[in-house]
């Protein structure tokens, strides 16, 4: 089967885009165009709208660039467009809409939408992540700690019936569906999920009240085996193990282990044959980000200033060796490490960074490794996007360079109460010595690739330390956004708080361009 057309997407439950990032970046926007996402966050729709107006530009009216470019480049500008560049504003705006899925009036708007846009005759692609918190780990302990709390009342379990909704409504040739690893051992009234979620999209109009007889079904893939889930099957006798992406080994610069199905319709599995995605090593969280401008963290509490911030630093370093010799710990590595750091501290020459840091031939953003520099990088973006250090408290500073300096001594990042033994390290929790805060500071080692990079560090950076100690801080919205391989010039919308959410919740785009790859070769041969 070919098309002179790229194939159409819809993304639902869409974030900041990263899954339609991966798939309408495919061949230059050739194989792939994504005709609405829908999101709920206002912010991250935002995000969405300007991303989608981009890609709007760079197809049809390319002379009119640089009213993005302006837009990313400058402050204080209201809005992205002129009159010259209106017309893929008002496309943009059309394609990311704000609409809540589940809601009986987000429901009536897509439906709308689709039918209004949506070409049924043609093959299409339905993407998209349904709300995780409800199958995530941590927010299932959240829970369980809510003596009121009912997973069957939790309407979040069901939302990947909108999903579903669509799917048996409208038939996409292929869907693809991701989720968070917890979904895996969910349970509602005692039990799994999983299993039903599988019987369900394999079959959806039996799930929702049609026939069992329905031409209308799928064949659910694994991207790393050749597992291959269909309708009648018994989903216990598979290893759903088998569903997990390991991100890291698929190019990832992090260990981002999630749910990622693939579901062929019955109609196209004439082009089912290879499903399965090339092993390739991730780059380090060093070659990710060690080129990008270095920054110094601000002191959130007292005056701050680049004196007052190094000799708050330095101070760490002096009384961390100071109570490491005095404590008889035997340790030689950590001590030469932290009076190496202490006599070379070169952190009070740097600036906090921001919204935009002006581009300089000292600190290229470059990766070498050409394929991922051409993804990544934009030469005519003259500034680094959602680039500004948070604020820390002095005592979490150092923890920050304790850690830093312990990771580049050991090569491991330091575990909880174990290894934070030093005066001061200790935060005041109530729980510290049970081992449930093992990780509670954690930095990213230079020569691995990254911990997962979660909605968490929207809310502190602890988990998410910077290697080096001369900048001692947690990493910016764009080290976070890299390495979730978004490109450079993906600017995030909000405040800090809000930009951090985004990046965290999104799908890494170049894993997402990888699965695209393999779905374009789905359906274009069948």
């Amino acid at each position: 089967m070919n098309f002179d057309q790229p194939l159409q997407v819809v993304d639902l439950f869409a974030g900041p885009g990263g899954l339609g990032e991966g798939f309408s970046s495919l061949n230059e926007g050739k194989s792939f165009e994504v005709l609405v996402s829908a999101e709920m966050d206002p912010f991250a729709r935002s995000t969405l709208r300007l991303r989608a107006f981009y890609r709007a530009l760079k197809k049809n009216n390319r002379a009119a660039l640089d009213d993005y470019y302006y837009f990313c480049e400058t402050a204080g500008v209201e809005h992205p467009w002129t009159s010259r560049s209106l017309k893929e504003w008002e496309i943009a705006d059309k394609e990311a809409r704000q609409i809540k899925l589940g809601s009986p009036e987000g429901n009536a708007e897509l439906d709308r939408i689709l039918e209004e846009r949506l070409d049924t005759t043609k093959p299409w692609v339905l993407i998209g992540g349904p709300p995780c918190q409800a199958y995530s780990i941590v927010g299932r302990a959240r829970n369980k700690g809510n003596l009121e709390y009912k997973a069957e009342e939790d309407h979040r379990h069901f939302l990947y019936r909108e999903y579903l909704r669509i799917i048996q409504s409208k038939k996409p040739a292929v869907f693809v569906m991701e989720n968070v690893k917890g979904i895996l051992s969910s349970k509602v009234g005692g039990e799994q999920i999983f299993p039903q979620i599988l019987k369900d999209l394999a079959d959806p109009d039996l799930a929702l009240g049609g026939f069992a007889e329905s031409e209308n079904r799928y064949r659910i893939c694994s991207l790393v085996t050749d597992d291959v889930y269909e309708s009648g099957d018994d989903p216990l006798k598979l290893d759903l193990n088998n569903f997990v992406i390991r991100a890291e080994n698929y190019g990832v610069p992090q260990s981002r282990h999630r749910v990622i199905l693939v579901g062929v319709s019955e109609r196209y599995l004439k082009g089912l044959h290879e499903h399965k995605l090339k092993p390739s090593k991730g780059p380090t969280v060093e070659q990710m980000i060690g080129t990008l401008p270095p920054l110094r963290s601000t002191l959130s509490r007292g005056q701050d200033s680049a004196d007052a911030w190094c000799s708050q630093v330095i101070r760490h370093l002096d009384e961390l060796r100071s109570d490491l010799i005095s404590s008889g710990k035997k340790d030689p590595k950590l001590e030469m490490k932290l009076k190496i750091f202490r006599d070379s501290f070169s952190g009070g020459r740097l600036n906090n960074g921001g919204l935009r840091v002006r581009k300089s031939n000292s600190w290229s953003g470059r990766v070498d490794i050409p394929d991922l520099d051409s993804w990544l990088s934009d030469e005519r973006l003259g500034v680094w996007l959602n680039h500004e250090a948070r604020g820390h408290m002095t005592s979490d500073l150092r923890r920050y360079v304790y850690a830093a300096v312990f990771g580049d001594a050991h090569l491991t990042s330091p575990k909880g109460h174990q290894e934070f033994t030093l005066a001061g390290l200790a935060p005041d929790h109530k729980n510290w010595e049970t081992g449930k805060f093992s990780d509670r500071f954690r930095v990213q080692l230079k020569g691995q690739v990254a911990s997962t990079i979660t909605s968490h560090i929207s809310k502190d950076g602890h988990y998410f330390i910077h290697y080096d100690p001369n900048q001692c801080r947690s990493l910016t919205v764009r080290e976070a956004a890299r390495i979730q391989t978004f490109p450079d010039n993906y600017f995030f919308l909000g405040n800090r708080t809000q930009q951090y959410h985004q990046v965290g919740n999104a799908v890494p785009p170049l894993l997402a361009g990888k699965i695209a790859k393999i779905v374009e070769s789905i359906i274009r041969s069948a």
